[in-house]
């Protein structure tokens, strides 16, 4: 299947990962929670060692209040970012590389002006650890939100979730953006035009023109490209994952990991409809967010351009993240030609 591969070089980017308690279920959790490592494969040289040691020294130098609380990483952390259990009722969260420390300011100055207008909780920044000697950059310490990721077989009603899913970024859409941060390098241009990675995006479809349809791929390239956005930017979270979906007892319970948070245009939050949901329940999104086509489309080129980056990085190897980024590829595909027969 594989035969003639083209090497591809790619952009690094990533998908940021968990502050609540999160356990992976399901392959196709794995693909969204997966994150699109160093090129190399390598912790870039701008990375640092991060720890319980060195979590336990900056909690009990900077906030001795807290240094007799247990420590611990969290089942499953990020590459972003780090997250460390603090106690019972806290989490610490530290930037992996110095490209991704703005994310902690970011979070810190507009997580709890945005909160009371969600309909579910959200992570509230507690503190701000300070750069010293042993970590470079700031660091937070946030409220911690029980739940677990969400998976197909976690969630009662697939509806309702999907339902939730849409009212929580309906009320996120809603809040003021006066003043709020643009797409930019610090959120991997979340919210901003697709063209960004339109060079890398038609490298992968050219490397994997041997197991996917090249012209149904660029097909879907370009009508995202083509269905440019408009109206006022409005808040985007993204990263809509399933590990970012918290559930309890079936329901969707919290959202978390808000490092991509900017305003513009909301088709990036669109990309769950193809990473965990059904042909049934995207129905269900786009009614229930009265998404046109034009946003939908784009959304897809979001979707599109994660899955096959990741395959063409990945494919022929061991790893998992490829296999699932073959089922999204599918899925998008199915999507596409069901919409434009």
């Amino acid at each position: 299947m594989f035969k003639g591969l083209k090497q591809v070089s790619l952009a690094r980017n990533t998908w940021p990962h968990v502050y609540g308690k999160v356990r992976i279920a399901g392959t196709m959790c794995l693909f969204l929670e997966g994150a699109l490592r160093d090129m190399t494969g390598n912790n870039s040289s701008d990375s640092v060692r991060i720890d319980v040691a060195l979590v336990n020294h900056l909690v009990a130098e900077q906030f001795p209040q807290f240094a007799d609380l247990p420590i611990k990483p969290v089942d499953l952390s990020g590459w972003d970012n780090r997250t460390f259990h603090l106690g019972d009722a806290m989490s610490v969260r530290l930037p992996s590389a110095a490209r991704y420390k703005a994310q902690v300011e970011n979070e810190q100055r507009w997580l709890p002006k945005i909160a009371p207008y969600l309909p579910l909780p959200i992570p509230i920044p507690l503190a701000l650890g300070q750069p010293s000697d042993a970590y470079p950059w700031h660091w937070s310490i946030n409220h911690w939100l029980d739940g677990e990721s969400a998976a197909l077989e976690r969630i009662g009603d697939l509806n309702q979730f999907v339902s939730d899913v849409a009212e929580f970024l309906a009320a996120l859409q809603g809040v003021d953006a006066d003043g709020a941060p643009k797409p930019g390098k610090d959120n991997f241009y979340r919210g901003g035009a697709l063209s960004i990675y339109d060079n890398e995006t038609r490298d992968a479809i050219g490397a994997l023109e041997d197991e996917v349809d090249s012209a149904v791929a660029t097909a879907i390239w370009e009508s995202a490209l083509a269905a440019s956005w408009h109206e006022a930017p409005v808040w985007i979270h993204g990263d809509v994952a399933a590990g970012n979906l918290l559930v309890h007892r079936g329901r969707l319970c919290a959202v978390i990991d808000f490092g991509q948070l900017a305003v513009g245009d909301p088709a990036c939050d669109m990309v769950i409809a193809w990473t965990l949901l059904t042909s049934a329940s995207r129905e269900v999104l786009q009614h229930a967010l009265s998404v046109d086509e034009a946003t939908w489309a784009r959304g897809r080129g979001w979707a599109l351009w994660k899955a096959m980056i990741i395959r063409a990085r990945q494919v022929g190897t061991n790893a998992v993240e490829p296999e699932i980024a073959r089922r999204v590829i599918d899925k998008l595909f199915e999507d596409y030609e069901n919409r434009v027969r």
